[in-house]
């Protein structure tokens, strides 16, 4: 066997292995009893990362803001509109399939069947990003990881996205933000 095909076999395995945890950890988070009780937070968080509430971030800097926050939001906006077109050609490119529901019922709402990797943490997190930069303040940079965390974490949940999904979305929207950082700040300044 040929050093070619022993890679290849061990990334077979590899990759067996991380979709037999995505499997797991689906389900336990799923079926939690213990965040159970958090049920109607991450339904929530799962809505309101489909962009309302980074709209409404935007829209509340480009009323009440200065002028530089003005910017900012041009700038995230630039950068989530990649961030879209990249998770789309990513899904188009893997067609990894959604979760099964689980409950037996449809989904809250689907807006394409492909799964691998969740727009919400790539958009989420690379806003939460983009926010970690040009609002470098340990309260807003904990308060705007822990809500595209919960974003994220929140599509698990409902079943959505397989973990992997997530923190591939998250790595993705993360690098994307910070490679069109530098590019969008030349062209609007």
């Amino acid at each position: 066997m040929g050093a070619w095909a022993r890679l290849a076999g061990r990334l077979d395995v590899a990759f067996d292995a991380v979709l037999r945890w995505d499997e797991r950890t689906l389900h336990a988070v799923s079926r939690s009893a213990a965040l159970q009780r958090y049920a109607r937070v991450f339904v929530t968080a799962s809505f309101l990362g489909d962009g309302y509430l980074w709209g409404s971030l935007g829209l509340g800097l480009i009323l009440f803001g200065r002028p530089a926050d003005r910017l900012n939001v041009l700038i995230g906006l630039g950068v989530s509109i990649v961030n879209v077109a990249v998770f789309r050609f990513v899904k188009v490119l893997f067609g990894r399939r959604r979760p099964e529901n689980g409950s037996g019922g449809g989904r809250l709402r689907t807006i394409d069947t492909y799964a691998f990797p969740s727009g919400h943490a790539t958009t989420s997190f690379g806003l939460a990003w983009l926010v970690a930069w040009t609002y470098p303040h340990p309260v807003a940079i904990a308060g705007v990881y822990l809500v595209a965390a919960t974003i994220a974490f929140s599509r698990i949940y409902v079943r959505e996205h397989y973990p992997s999904d997530v923190v591939f979305g998250a790595i993705l929207g993360t690098v994307t933000s910070a490679a069109l950082l530098p590019f969008f700040r030349w062209l609007f300044l």
